[in-house]
């Protein structure tokens, strides 16, 4: 897109144009994925995204591409990762048991910043060859996942299908509601990520304060990803078993300090420390409340609790970018970022006050459908 136009108002829409799908598409997502197959829900969602990529390798190999049918098949796409999120969320807990349940989802954010970490670079050694080639690759790779899913071996749980109405279409959020504990661990990421936005500053602090260029970017970029690689490889390996709402809250008060050492070191090494337990904190966070949040979700409800869970993850990504950038315009870089970080450490005092039955969590457990 930044080769066709040169504008960064332009790069910004290919994000919204991926986002919004997800905005409209939440309630329909979580209600599809608790009343079909999963697997298939998962499967055809991956086909639409690659007959997607298709269509821009196409465009790409016979130079018809422009603007617009780019942010038209990134519509498409952003709709059909939509429909992929929740389902595979909901339907880790059907494929392993309740006790390696807290390991698989580590092993899971494992593969995640690993492909965070390598796919850049990889990507970017394949665009040498042209767009169109790495269009073609990842669409034959989509492709081929969405039919290797549909072999997976799940359990499945007996459970009595409600009639369609609007109230089944709102069930997540009336559950998550009437769940205050699924609530603050859904809501302490959402305002945590919010105001602990750092990464999205990076650029400036590379290219002003720190003043180390391209490739020290490059080493801020990676820092935050390689220390939550480590951190979900050793919680794969020893899963936390007591105290995980203590262990939770205690991850994202380091998060909130290394944000805060990062926003006022001025030396390259400390930052990239500081990147790289925010890394390794967020992590521990994340697997956590995610494996919390499926454990205490009847599986009937998995589905639609897992969209909303998504919906307040795409939009704290989405706004936090936005609230840094906006306090960075108004206060300074540097500001922007030690405001951040103070305003996750408020957060975690006030989740503390007003969810205490988040704090004291001990042990994981699976909730059965109803």
């Amino acid at each position: 897109m930044y080769n066709l136009t040169q504008s960064a108002f332009y790069l910004g829409l290919v994000g919204l144009v991926q986002f919004l799908p997800m905005i409209l598409l939440t309630l329909v997502v979580g209600h599809v994925a608790d009343r079909y197959d999963r697997k298939l829900v998962i499967s055809i969602s991956q086909i639409v995204e690659s007959l997607a990529v298709f269509a821009l390798a196409f465009g790409c190999y016979h130079s018809w591409i422009n603007k617009e049918s780019i942010l038209i098949l990134m519509f498409f796409i952003g709709a059909a990762n939509s429909f992929q999120g929740p389902p595979m969320q909901a339907l880790l807990p059907n494929i392993v048991s309740e006790d390696v349940f807290p390991k698989a989802a580590a092993l899971m954010a494992s593969a995640f910043q690993f492909s965070v970490i390598i796919g850049p670079g990889l990507g970017g050694i394949l665009y040498s060859l042209g767009p169109g080639v790495v269009y073609t690759l990842v669409g034959a790779l989509l492709f081929l996942s969405s039919m290797v899913i549909l072999f997976i071996s799940v359990r499945k749980e007996e459970v009595k299908l409600e009639p369609k109405s609007l109230k089944t279409l709102f069930a997540g959020i009336s559950f998550i509601k009437s769940r205050p504990v699924i609530l603050g661990a859904i809501s302490l990421d959402l305002f945590a990520v919010l105001f602990g936005g750092a990464t999205a500053l990076l650029p400036i602090y590379a290219s002003k304060i720190l003043n180390v260029g391209s490739i020290g970017l490059g080493a801020l970029r990676s820092a935050p990803a390689v220390g939550a690689l480590l951190m979900a490889a050793f919680l794969a390996r020893k899963p936390l078993k007591k105290k995980v709402g203590r262990t939770m809250f205690i991850a994202v008060i380091f998060f909130g300090i290394s944000t805060i050492i990062f926003a006022i070191s001025t030396s390259f090494i400390i930052s990239i420390l500081a990147l790289f337990v925010l890394g390794a904190s967020d992590v521990i966070s994340v697997v956590i409340r995610s494996t919390f949040v499926q454990m205490e979700t009847p599986d009937n409800m998995r589905g639609r609790v897992s969209s909303v869970n998504q919906l307040f993850i795409g939009t704290s990504n989405q706004l936090g970018e936005f609230e840094s950038g906006l306090t960075a315009s108004l206060f300074g870089t540097v500001p922007a970022v030690l405001i951040g970080g103070i305003g996750t450490m408020v957060v975690v005092m006030l989740w503390m006050k007003l969810f205490p039955e988040l704090l004291h969590i001990d042990k994981l457990e699976v909730k059965k459908s109803s």
